[in-house]
C-alpha cells in the first residue's frame, strides 16, 4: 500500500466525485441489506396465512426488537392498505420489494457514475505527469532505459494503476458497508445463527490471502516483460531496412517469441492465480450457507425458537454476504497488481532530474561577447570523454571541431546546450555559467541542427514552426528558400501542408535535412550549433545544403562539428580534436601549413 499512498495526491482534486461514489454506496449498501428484509413481510403472508394482524400502531422498544419493530410496522401499514384484502396485501408487499430494488440498483448506478470521473480524471493526471517527467529528464536517464519500457509504464500500468482504484474504494467503502449492514440484520433475526459466521469468515479471509501473497511480484514480471517486447516492436519498425539489409529477420523473430512465450507463462502464472479468487471464495461461502441451513433448519423444525419465513430472509442475507466478500477477494488482487505498477509508474515521477535549473537561474535573452568553455572534463560513465578542455568562441565568429570519432565533438555540442552537465570547469556565456541561466532561455540562444534529420509525422510547416510560435507564412517561406527548401516543398501534393510521414520518410535525406535547417533559421537564434549536418548527405544534397548553412551562418556565431572537412574551410577557427584535447587550431591555411594531424586528415579526404 506504500505506493498507493503516493498515487493518493491524484485523488484531492476530483474528490468530490469520491465523496458521491462513498454516499450512494453507503446507500447501496444499506439498501441491499433492505431488500432481503422486505421479503420477510411477504414470505408471512405466503407462509403464515392466519397469523394475527397488527392493528396498532407498534412503537420502538431498542436495538434488540427492531426486527420486530420493522415488521410489524409494514404489517401494520399492509393492513392498513389491504384490509382483509390477501391479494391486495401481496400486491403492496411484491410492490415494496420491486422499489427497494429499484432504489439499491440506482444507488449503485449512481456510484459507479460518479467514480468514472474520478477514475478517468486520475488517469489522465497521471499519464499527463509521466509524459511531462519523460521530456523534461535528460536525455542520459534514456540511454538506460527501453523505449517499449516508457511506453508500457504510461499505457497499461496506468490503467493498471486507474483500474485499482475503484478496487480500494469498493473494498474500502462499499463492500464492507453492506456486510456490515447484512450482518447487523442478521444478528438482529438470529445471534446464534451469526455466531456460525464469524467463525468461517476469517477462516475464508486466511486461505484466500494465501492465495494472493506472490501476486505482485508475478505481476511485476508481466509487466516488465510486456515493456521489453513493446521495445523490441519500436527498435524493429525504426530498424527495418537494416534487419532485412543483413537477413536478420530470423534472429529477431526469435527474440520477440522468446518474449512473447516468457510473457504468455508469466500471464497464465498470474491469471490462473487470481482466478481462483473467484471459486475459492464462493466454495467456502457456500460452505457456509451450508452450515448455516443445517443449524437454522434445526432451530426452525426442532428449537422452534426461529419462524420459518425470518429463516429464509436470513438466507437470503447470508448470501448477500457472498458477492461483496467475492468483490473484496478480487480487489485485494487488483490492489496487488496496480501496486506494481504504481511502483513502476513512480519510479519515474520520483527521478531527481539532476539537470535542474538553479533556484537563481536567469533568463538570458540576448548574446553579446563570447562563449567560454573554460577547462571542463567530462565523463558518460566510468572514463573522461573531455580533459582539461578550453576554447574561446567570439561573437559572430565560426569555430569548426574536427578530429576522429570518438575524439569529443559532439559531446561539446551536448554540453553547450545543456543535455549534459560537465563534470569540472565551466561553460560561460558572457561571463555567466550556464548552469545559472534557465535551460529553456539558453536553448533559445541556440539553433541545433544535428546529423540525424528529427522530423514528426505531421505537415511541412508545423515541422518548420516546431516550438516557434506567431511566425507568418510569408516568414516560414522565406527560411524554407534561405534552406533551399522552398522549391521542393512547393512542388508536393498539398505543399507546406503535406504531411511527411513518420520521421520524414516520405522525404529523400538531403531534403529532411534542409527542413531541419529552415527550422533553424526561422527560430534565428544567435548562436548555431552544427553537429556533422552534412556527414550522412550524397554529393549533390551536400552542395544544396552547404550553400543553405552558409547562407544560415552568414554573421551568426556558429559552431560547427563536422566530419568532411570541405564544409569548414572558411571556418574562422578549426579546433583539431584527439581524445578529448586539442592537438592543433588556426585557420585553414595555418593548419596545412603546420603539416600536421589536419593535414593527414585533410589528405584522407582527398581534399587539395
Amino acid at each position: 500500500m506504500n505506493y498507493f499512498k503516493k498515487i493518493i495526491k491524484y485523488i484531492i482534486p476530483y474528490k468530490k466525485y469520491g465523496y458521491l461514489n462513498i454516499l450512494f454506496n453507503i446507500l447501496y449498501a444499506f439498501f441491499s441489506m433492505l431488500s432481503f428484509l422486505v421479503l420477510m413481510p411477504m414470505l408471512d403472508i405466503i407462509f403464515n396465512p392466519k397469523a394475527p394482524k397488527i392493528t396498532t400502531k407498534p412503537s420502538y422498544e431498542g436495538i434488540t426488537k427492531i426486527i420486530d419493530f420493522f415488521k410489524n410496522s409494514v404489517s401494520y401499514y399492509i393492513n392498513e392498505f389491504a384490509g382483509d384484502d390477501k391479494s391486495k396485501a401481496l400486491l403492496m408487499v411484491v410492490g415494496l420489494v420491486i422499489i427497494t430494488f429499484f432504489l439499491k440498483n440506482i444507488f449503485n448506478y449512481l456510484a459507479m457514475y460518479f467514480i468514472t470521473f474520478l477514475r478517468n480524471g486520475v488517469l489522465r493526471d497521471i499519464r499527463n505527469d509521466l509524459y511531462q517527467k519523460t521530456i523534461t529528464l535528460p536525455i542520459s536517464f534514456f540511454s538506460e532505459k527501453r523505449k517499449g519500457d516508457m511506453m508500457a509504464r504510461i499505457g497499461s500500468d496506468v490503467l493498471e494503476v486507474q483500474g485499482s482504484f475503484l478496487s480500494i474504494l469498493e473494498m474500502i467503502v462499499r463492500e464492507p458497508l453492506t456486510i456490515i449492514f447484512t450482518i447487523i440484520a442478521m444478528i438482529a433475526i438470529s445471534f446464534k445463527l451469526t455466531i456460525f459466521v464469524f467463525i468461517f469468515i476469517p477462516i475464508s479471509g486466511y486461505i484466500i490471502s494465501i492465495i494472493g501473497k506472490s501476486l505482485k511480484r508475478k505481476s511485476d514480471k508481466v509487466q516488465k516483460e510486456q515493456g521489453y517486447f513493446l521495445s523490441l516492436i519500436e527498435e524493429t519498425l525504426g530498424g527495418l531496412k537494416v534487419i532485412k539489409g543483413f537477413t536478420a529477420e530470423k534472429e529477431f523473430q526469435n527474440k520477440f517469441n522468446n518474449s512473447t512465450n516468457r510473457f504468455y507463462h508469466f500471464s497464465n502464472t498470474l491469471l490462473n492465480r487470481t482466478n481462483l479468487a473467484s471459486p475459492v471464495s464462493e466454495f467456502l461461502g457456500i460452505g457456509v450457507i451450508a452450515v448455516l441451513l443445517w443449524y437454522g433448519g434445526q432451530l426452525v423444525l426442532v428449537d422452534r425458537t426461529l419462524q420459518a419465513a425470518d429463516f429464509i430472509a436470513y438466507m437470503g442475507l447470508a448470501y448477500n454476504i457472498l458477492t461483496p466478500a467475492k468483490a473484496i477477494s478480487k480487489a485485494s488482487y487488483g490492489v496487488k497488481k496496480g501496486n506494481a505498477a504504481a511502483e513502476r509508474i513512480l519510479e519515474i515521477l520520483e527521478t531527481e532530474n539532476p539537470l535542474k535549473d538553479a533556484p537563481n537561474a536567469i533568463d538570458k535573452k540576448t548574446f553579446d561577447n563570447e562563449i567560454d568553455i573554460d577547462n571542463i572534463s567530462f565523463k558518460y560513465e566510468d572514463s573522461y570523454v573531455l580533459e582539461n578542455f578550453s576554447l574561446k568562441v567570439p561573437k559572430g565568429k565560426m569555430v569548426a571541431l574536427v578530429g576522429q570519432s570518438g575524439s569529443g565533438k559532439s559531446t561539446i555540442a551536448n554540453l553547450l546546450t545543456r543535455f549534459y552537465d560537465v563534470n569540472k570547469g565551466a561553460i560561460l556565456i558572457d561571463g555567466i555559467n550556464i548552469k545559472n541561466i534557465t535551460k529553456q532561455s539558453l536553448r533559445k540562444l541556440e539553433g541545433l541542427v544535428t546529423q540525424d534529420s528529427i522530423l514528426f509525422n505531421d505537415s511541412v510547416k508545423n515541422n518548420i514552426t516546431l516550438g516557434i510560435k506567431g511566425k507568418s507564412d510569408e516568414e516560414i517561406i522565406e527560411a524554407a528558400k534561405i534552406a533551399n527548401a522552398h522549391e521542393f516543398i512547393k512542388n508536393l501534393p498539398n505543399g507546406y501542408n503535406t504531411n511527411i510521414g513518420d520521421s520524414g520518410n516520405k522525404l529523400s535525406g538531403g531534403q529532411k535535412q534542409r527542413l531541419n535547417i529552415a527550422r533553424a533559421v526561422l527560430k534565428n537564434p544567435p548562436i548555431m550549433i552544427l553537429d556533422e549536418a552534412t556527414s550522412a548527405l550524397d554529393t549533390e544534397s551536400e552542395k544544396l545544403v552547404q550553400d543553405a548553412l552558409e547562407k544560415m551562418m552568414l554573421n551568426r556565431t556558429s559552431i560547427v562539428i563536422a566530419h568532411r572537412l570541405s564544409t569548414i574551410q572558411k571556418a574562422d577557427l578549426i579546433v583539431v580534436m584527439q581524445k578529448g584535447k586539442i592537438v592543433e587550431q588556426g585557420t585553414h591555411k595555418e593548419l596545412i601549413a603546420k603539416k600536421g594531424m589536419y593535414k593527414k586528415l585533410v589528405d584522407m579526404q582527398s581534399l587539395v
